[in-house]
């Protein structure tokens, strides 16, 4: 139950992407969660490791795949997203792994493509069945990529998540959405949001970890927003401002 959990520590990385070395993102990505303390979640920014290389797409599923192989090692006592490009039959899917204590507990593809960024001309969707919750030590988890928060009917199917994981690429000129969609939906789903955005230079940052009263801890000039999931907190929002769509 929500209500015997300890607070857990979180962490989501603002990193930018070196398009010229994507070993050297995979040594960076190790280093940093490396450093982290056990028993934290971790989310990392989408396609860190590669960016949308879209002249060099078997290079960055290669590259993806051994990042994979990298990041699960260095998970054997934390829960840590990473979101890399897949390559499956011919097609190209944006997949987000979920590791847990060295183990892949979930994986959900990009489901919403973003037009403007013409990933439908490179990626195929993912499949809305794969977007629900689930659960890591009793905890209930969600995920959303970057574009899909955009979509409320997609908040819907996360109702009831402890925590919602969040990695994003998302555009500089469109800010200040990524700094009002992740508090709207904590607040609606009276959970907690955690957003990990690129930092690239044409990059939005505005990582952050939010509360399920809408409280946020962000800082665009770190390169780790540091929070702490306190479960008893969910539980007193939801009783305080009663929904009537929860269970706990």
């Amino acid at each position: 139950m929500t209500t015997s959990k300890p607070p857990v520590k979180c962490f989501a990385l603002q990193l930018p992407t070196d398009s010229s070395d994507f070993q050297n993102n995979i040594s960076r990505l190790c280093r940093e969660i490396e450093k982290l303390p056990p028993k934290s979640i971790v989310v990392t920014p989408e396609v860190f490791i590669t960016g949308y290389p879209y002249d060099s797409m078997d290079d960055a599923a290669r590259v993806s795949k051994k990042a994979l192989e990298e990041i699960v090692k260095r998970s054997t006592d934390k829960t840590v997203t990473l979101t890399v490009i897949v390559k499956e039959n011919d097609n190209f899917y944006n997949r987000t792994y979920v590791i847990h204590n060295g183990s892949i507990v979930h994986t959900q593809d990009k489901i919403k493509l973003f037009l403007l960024g013409d990933e439908d001309k490179y990626f195929s969707a993912g499949s809305e069945e794969k977007l629900h919750l689930f659960e890591i030590d009793g905890i209930k988890m969600g995920l959303m990529v970057c574009f899909e928060l955009r979509y409320t009917e997609y908040w819907q199917k996360l109702r009831g998540a402890d925590i919602i994981l969040i990695p994003a690429r998302w555009g500089l000129p469109r800010k200040s959405h990524l700094d009002i969609l992740p508090q709207a939906l904590a607040i609606c789903n009276q959970c907690y949001c955690i957003v990990a955005n690129s930092a690239d230079t044409d990059m939005a940052k505005s990582s952050a970890v939010i509360d399920p009263n809408g409280e946020k801890i962000t800082d665009d000039d770190a390169m780790l927003i540091e929070g702490v999931v306190d479960f008893r907190r969910i539980k007193l929002i939801r009783r305080y401002i009663r929904m009537g769509v929860f269970n706990d």
